[in-house]
């Protein structure tokens, strides 16, 4: 295997034996096997649209394949074989639907389809008879030795500086993809961004591309996946309305318990509606804190508070958590024995091992929380206040704006993105906590679990410390600083406005470049630069962005930044 795809690569290289999120090399292969396979479907996609042939089907198979290979989603062979299979029966139903459209189905790569048969069948074969294979394990062995072969090294870039623009591209619709899924399952699509991926996707075979040309793709990847984010933005406040400023408490109530991890509001809501009136209390961990400014989820009187941190942490905190956890979308880890048994998945989520909830209904979480301790007691602690997302902020722009003209407010500091567990993540803490009183922190994902629970104070009748919400809250963040540079009729890179951003995933590399996309320069990036960025790659998008790692110390980017 060969894996750099997060920013915990090893050696800052890549994880060659293991992942360090945990994955094996098989389930790695399988990955790469299916990330091939989308590329192949992708092809036959963009010419059915040259013919007038969509598939919706094809569309949100697109987006749920590329997402289930995103870093902490699914760790299940099982799952990615049949994944694998699937995309192949769209495939060749898509190929089929496009011929009879007058389209001419693109001289794909098919030698792996071909290989894959010779394997299974031991003579070769015709690779149309491979969705009719019945599914045996030395299908899944076969699968896996494949997938060995169309890893990152094993293709056909050999020139490094194109194979990293190529990456950027690939974990940027991995970001995208996830996005794009989020929506969906509320509801909101739009046929341009699955257009896209399909594009981009199969682009990434296109042998002529130029650093140029590629570089051009990303940028767009970065626009697209700013509709992806408006679209779940949408999605999430038309079915449970704006956010609000909210106190979330820390502690716990006595009683029975449910926590629920991930990203994913519509588990939530449906977890809360089946639990209601159990005598069950449902506290949220790492991404989902945010869940509780949304007046259709804080709604429920059994939503109580937050357990925990950030996902990096989960081992630690699920181990000591007395009831059942149902983990949503990405961010799952190896579970540990002592309380795997009480561990549940659902959506695109899986491990080996735990049981998968796949028809949303959440019985058997509810029956295993009454059936373990829950809190023996009820838990003082404080609270934390969540839901400043864009209407909360731009309500008070007013207030915002003579702060800043008065003098009150210095400087804004964007201080977010994905937490992880490498040496070094406690440079956003020093920095917040050494930030000056007279500037404002506004924060977003999970990185926050560095500093969501300090005091630092307010600036008038505002908290200092402002969270947005959840990863893909960054579309918020935007507009307040669009909203912010109409204000003072100025661009965003004129503003007092400096974002210090951590990243772990794929979702991130999106963010990035939706921001690259919008112009937005001088970004700092920590903790460490991506392991897939070559020198010459990022000597480009130095010259072009100003983008930059995080300094040794927080207070030297203090220094160049307030002077």
């Amino acid at each position: 295997m060969f894996c750099n795809q997060c920013e915990q690569a090893a050696k800052g290289v890549g994880c060659d034996k293991i992942g360090v999120c945990g994955k094996t090399g098989e389930v790695a292969a399988l990955q790469d096997l299916l990330i091939h396979a989308v590329k192949g479907l992708s092809q036959v996609a963009v010419e059915g649209r040259r013919v007038g042939v969509t598939d919706p089907k094809v569309n949100r198979f697109t987006s749920e394949a590329i997402f289930s290979t995103l870093t902490n989603v699914d760790f299940d062979e099982k799952r990615f074989e049949n994944l694998i299979l699937e995309c192949e029966r769209f495939k060749k139903s898509l190929e089929a639907d496009v011929k009879a459209a007058g389209g001419t189905v693109p001289g794909t790569d098919t030698s792996w389809i071909q290989k894959l048969v010779a394997r299974l069948t031991g003579n070769g074969g015709d690779f149309k008879i491979l969705p009719t294979l019945p599914m045996k394990a030395r299908d899944l062995a076969s699968m896996t030795a494949l997938g060995e072969t169309v890893g990152l090294l094993d293709g056909p870039d050999t020139n490094p500086d194109l194979r990293s623009i190529k990456q950027i591209v690939v974990f940027g619709l991995k970001g995208v993809a996830a996005y794009a899924d989020h929506a969906a399952i509320l509801g909101q699509e739009d046929e341009a961004v699955y257009a896209f991926i399909h594009e981009a996707m199969a682009a990434t075979l296109n042998p002529d591309l130029s650093a140029d040309e590629l570089l051009g793709l990303a940028l767009k990847c970065g626009e697209v996946n700013l509709r992806a984010m408006e679209l779940l933005d949408a999605a999430n406040t038309g079915r449970y309305g704006h956010p609000v400023p909210t106190p979330v408490p820390l502690g716990q109530k006595k009683g029975k318990a449910i926590l629920v991890s991930g990203h994913d509001l519509k588990d939530l809501e449906l977890l809360l509606q089946q639990s209601e009136g159990k005598g069950i209390f449902v506290y949220t961990h790492g991404e989902m804190l945010p869940c509780h400014a949304y007046p259709g989820l804080k709604k429920y009187g059994h939503f109580y508070g937050h357990y925990g941190t950030a996902w990096q942490n989960q081992a630690k905190e699920f181990d000591a958590f007395p009831g059942a956890i149902l983990m949503t979308t990405n961010c799952i880890q190896k579970p540990k024995v002592s309380y795997q048994e009480n561990l549940f998945t659902t959506g695109l989520v899986g491990f080996p091992g735990v049981r998968h909830i796949a028809d949303k209904d959440f019985t058997p979480v509810i029956e295993k929380a009454l059936a373990l301790p829950g809190f023996a007691e009820d838990v003082a602690a404080k609270e934390v206040l969540t839901g400043f997302a864009r209407n909360a902020v731009l309500s008070v722009a007013g207030t915002v704006v003579d702060a800043v003209k008065s003098g009150a407010i210095r400087h804004f500091f964007l201080v977010g993105g994905c937490d992880g567990a490498r040496p070094g993540r406690n440079y956003y803490t020093e920095l917040v906590e050494k930030i000056p009183a007279d500037c404002m922190v506004l924060t977003l994902a999970c990185g926050k679990f560095r500093f969501f629970d300090k005091d630092l104070g307010k600036i008038g009748d505002l908290p200092r410390l402002l969270d947005i919400g959840q990863c893909n809250d960054a579309y918020s963040a935007i507009q307040i600083a669009v909203a912010l540079a109409d204000a003072f009729e100025c661009g965003v890179n004129d503003l007092p406005l400096s974002m210090i951003l951590s990243w772990y995933e794929q979702k991130a590399v999106a963010i990035l470049l939706t921001l690259l996309h919008l112009g937005i320069k001088d970004i700092r990036l920590g903790p460490s630069l991506p392991a897939f960025i070559t020198e010459n790659v990022l000597g480009v998008l130095v010259e072009k962005f100003g983008i930059r790692p995080i300094a040794d110390t927080p207070d030297e980017d203090l220094k160049t930044i307030l002077g």
